[in-house]
């Protein structure tokens, strides 16, 4: 499977971490909401431009802002 997601401002806590939420839609144009806890770069490539990305937020659609918990997959 395929998404593209977009970073928000809202983090919220997921399993006792904190999560930030990420909007976007599968290749096949599924709306998701993803919560994100960690993100990995390989040591052999840079991240800085990562790390400067990360910084960019919008802030969340009415439908992630008000995502009911009980939604969650396990």
């Amino acid at each position: 499977m395929k998404m593209q997601i977009e970073s928000t401002t809202k983090i919220v806590s997921f399993n006792g971490v904190p999560a930030r939420v990420w909007e976007g839609k599968t290749a096949r144009g599924v709306p998701v909401i993803v919560f994100v806890t960690r993100i990995a770069v390989d040591k052999a490539h840079d991240a800085d431009e990562l790390a400067c990305e990360l910084l960019e937020q919008a802030p969340p659609s009415a439908d992630a802002a008000n995502f009911p918990a009980r939604m969650l997959l396990p």
